[in-house]
């Protein structure tokens, strides 16, 4: 009888560690023993092999080196630092993973396939594409700046949290949620780098979850306006001699009956922070004229992205959740790129600008 309740007692313990996901083996590591991963740099190797780097230790005084190791699996990185490094590198602090674009343009399923089964990896790992070399970046800055991986985590934390309207930022979970959703594309953050230079570029727009294309500039602006934090810090038009500052914007966007044509209407309002032209723009009439001129720019543009977007058959906008409703049966992601593919667009921005007067300047 003792011995069937031990065996009860075994079987029961045994099911609860399963249930809860723990292991029956200890790990016996001392705080001293481990080394916290900040970020992983992932980029292409020799003979089809990825380059996989981080910075040790990331958060003890000591002084700091950048380590890499050629591999064909990811964890295989973690063993092959553990051979080299004192202390064993451990994955649950791992806050920012940078990926070079040719390594996106090739897909990014298997590598986070490895990334999100990993019970020990936040899902609100930052997704970064990197153009350029950006070991060689770290390695230049350890000497001037020692907390650059921290500083970098603590960027990309304050953008997320705030809002800022300046760079797109997103985590392991929006990106798979993107990623699996029938009506969305997903996007990332690109940035520039060179042994000085960390850059924000724009926006990368994902095929499934190829890299297809990158928008820059004015693209990148609209995206954000459109669709993303529908607000800008600033925008800049050196075509028309303007900086607007503060911009907030309001879109409404509708299909006709037979989705073969698109209506984006939006209500974009600013203040004039820098002007360089003819205009006096503290004359009523002459504003209106610039609001007119930055209407139809932003129309033009707006247009102009739409097609793009259009003719790459990706959707990062998620304009197809607009053909979701109550008590309808939602249209397959074929049947739906199928309208997306033909659809015309009819842009229309109202636009409402003001100018830094002594009257407006507290506002």
């Amino acid at each position: 009888m003792n011995r069937f309740k031990k065996l009860m007692l075994r079987a029961v313990v045994g099911s609860l560690l399963i249930v809860n996901g723990c292991s029956p083996y200890m790990e016996n590591n001392t705080i001293e023993e481990l080394a916290p991963v900040i970020f992983w740099s992932i980029s292409n190797g020799e003979n089809g092999k990825f380059t996989i780097s981080t910075l040790v230790p990331p958060l003890i005084n000591e002084k700091k080196r950048l380590l890499s190791q050629q591999v064909d699996l990811m964890k295989q990185g973690i063993q092959g630092f553990n051979l080299i490094h004192y202390r064993e590198m451990k994955l649950g602090q791992l806050r920012m993973l940078f990926i070079q674009d040719d390594v996106a343009k090739k897909g990014l399923i298997p590598l986070l396939n490895m990334i999100s089964m990993d019970p020990n990896i936040t899902q609100r790992l930052y997704l970064v594409i990197v153009q350029g070399n950006f070991d060689e970046y770290i390695a230049s800055q350890l000497i001037k700046q020692e907390n650059l991986d921290y500083f970098l985590y603590r960027m990309f934390h304050h953008y997320e949290r705030n809002n800022q309207g300046e760079i797109t930022v997103v985590n392991l979970h929006q990106y798979l949620k993107r990623l699996y959703t029938p009506y969305s594309d997903p996007i990332l953050p690109v940035f520039k780098v060179n042994k000085e230079n960390f850059a924000y570029k724009g926006t990368a727009v994902f095929k499934d979850d190829k890299l297809i294309t990158t928008a820059t500039h004015i693209d990148d602006h609209i995206f954000q306006l459109i669709s993303n934090d529908y607000y800008l810090k600033l925008l800049p038009i050196p075509e028309l001699s303007v900086s607007i500052g503060q911009l907030r914007s309001h879109v409404d966007m509708k299909f006709n009956e037979d989705y073969s044509s698109l209506s984006v209407k939006v209500d974009l309002s600013g203040r004039i922070e820098d002007y360089q032209a003819d205009m006096q723009v503290l004359d009523q009439g002459q504003l209106l004229r610039l609001n007119q001129e930055v209407e139809r720019y932003m129309e033009t543009h707006t247009s102009d992205l739409l097609v793009k977007l259009q003719k790459l058959k990706v959707d990062p906008i998620q304009i197809g959740n607009l053909t979701l409703a109550p008590f309808r049966q939602p249209m397959s992601e074929e049947t739906w790129l199928s309208y997306w593919e033909k659809m015309k667009f009819e842009v229309d921005y109202e636009m409402r600008l003001e100018t830094l007067t002594i009257d407006n300047k507290d506002k």
